[in-house]
């Protein structure tokens, strides 16, 4: 792995830690800026440097270091009521990263696909975790845990393709430089 590479995963890992400082509680899991960093992850980074980032992220919480939302770090929280949105994140970023690699759509199809399968795979993980922790039916998991979310989510999603295009402008400038 390149300097350059290693240089972004840490910059991603940091959007990502800073992101989910920005929390607003909403029922049962939080409201944060995290699914737009990382709906923006493959769209500006390959595949393998995508699902490390994401990785590195996920134990350096682990280890205590307070990454996750509302300042939280440590094992309990991966093990916690939310803790499957965390797992979701690293799951769906290879769907995520994969499709980013299908060069015969458009990138904007292809970014937008990604988010969603992120989103998905996040959704489902997230859920099944709420419902093994607080003891609940799907419907109930899934109305507080994943309907608030849907509306904000797909706008991160939608965003994140455009700001992913600045991103990958001034990359490329970076790179000619």
């Amino acid at each position: 792995m390149s300097t350059r590479s290693i240089a972004r995963c840490g910059v991603c890992v940091a959007l990502l830690a800073c992101s989910a400082w920005v929390t607003v509680p909403l029922g049962l899991a939080p409201f944060t800026m995290q699914t737009f960093v990382l709906a923006l992850i493959p769209q500006v980074m390959g595949p393998r440097e995508s699902i490390l980032t994401v990785a590195v992220y996920l134990v350096l919480g682990a280890c205590g270091l307070p990454v996750f939302s509302g300042f939280q770090g440590g094992v309990g929280t991966l093990l916690g009521p939310t803790g499957g949105y965390l797992w979701g994140f690293l799951l769906g970023m290879a769907p995520a990263a994969a499709l980013m690699r299908a060069e015969a759509l458009p990138r904007r199809t292809r970014a937008a696909m990604a988010g969603t399968a992120l989103l998905g795979v996040s959704y489902l993980f997230g859920t099944v975790q709420l419902m093994g922790v607080y003891s609940l039916s799907a419907p109930v998991a899934l109305a507080s845990g994943v309907l608030p979310f849907v509306v904000p989510d797909v706008l991160k999603v939608a965003a994140s393709i455009s700001v992913a295009e600045s991103v990958n402008r001034a990359l490329g400038a970076a790179a000619r430089d």
